[in-house]
């Protein structure tokens, strides 16, 4: 009996450890960003430094800085033509090109229905979608039209994270990890097991829990450790099939080895 018992705890431990994602060293290099955004397909740099946002590539970088309306909250460069800027204190967003000029503006304090943003992140066409903590529900809006594409129940638990590619949104609250498609519906709802920031890489979600990162596969409700050194992480993404991590101004680049 006592033989079964230990086969059994071998044999469960085993099928954990297969589970675990490997990551392989590339490079590590400084870098000094108050925020990193992300980097893209052609290892162009987005980030934020002393409230100024860059776009750095091989041979140049260019700059945008808007101080009417103080401190960058956050920034999404999903679509790199419709670059999106979020100042949370004036509930404002700046919608930028690819060479970092305005296109639009989004004043959500001059709407005629008000609004007060918490989270945005992009969406397709001319959308971005808001989280609205007057009615607490997340919305698609449409910042042409000034008018509200579609829009969730509302979500009676703290807000943690929102990310977002053209077909869903995925929104990270103290209780669940939410995923939406655009037409507002629920599409799956999972448990949060400690998760505090998430990253999306075509569909499939990177998520972190404390210096800890987990993967959840698209069409999945398993969370898969990933194995990385101790790191106090910063930022974190992934871009073709490499995890980067933004740790005491250094940026570490694995290559992730995902089935």
């Amino acid at each position: 009996m006592k033989y079964t018992i230990y086969l059994f705890l071998l044999l469960s431990c085993s099928i954990h450890a297969q589970k675990a994602i490997e990551t392989s060293f590339i490079k590590k290099a400084n870098f000094k960003a108050s925020q990193l955004i992300t980097i893209d397909n052609f290892e162009t740099k987005y980030f934020i430094r002393n409230n100024v946002f860059n776009k750095k590539d091989a041979h140049t970088t260019i700059t945008y800085n808007n101080l009417q309306l103080g401190n960058i909250t956050t920034a999404n460069a999903f679509n790199p033509l419709k670059i999106n800027l979020f100042y949370k204190d004036f509930n404002s967003v700046i919608i930028l090109d690819n060479r970092l000029a305005e296109i639009f503006k989004i004043d959500f304090n001059a709407l005629p229905k008000y609004k007060n943003a918490s989270h945005i992140s992009t969406g397709h066409d001319n959308t971005i979608w808001v989280f609205d903590e007057n009615n607490q529900k997340l919305e698609l809006f449409d910042y042409r039209t000034l008018t509200t594409r579609a829009q969730t129940v509302p979500i009676q638990s703290t807000i943690l994270d929102l990310k977002s590619n053209y077909n869903f949104c995925f929104l990270l609250t103290k209780n669940y990890l939410y995923t939406y498609n655009y037409f507002g519906s629920l599409v799956k709802r999972i448990k949060n097991d400690g998760y505090t920031q998430l990253a999306e890489s075509n569909g499939d979600i990177f998520l972190k829990k404390e210096n800890d990162l987990f993967y959840l596969k698209k069409g999945s409700e398993t969370t898969i450790p990933i194995l990385i050194p101790n790191l106090l992480i910063n930022a974190f993404f992934v871009t073709n099939e490499t995890l980067y991590i933004y740790a005491n101004e250094i940026l570490h680049e694995y290559k992730i080895k995902i089935d």
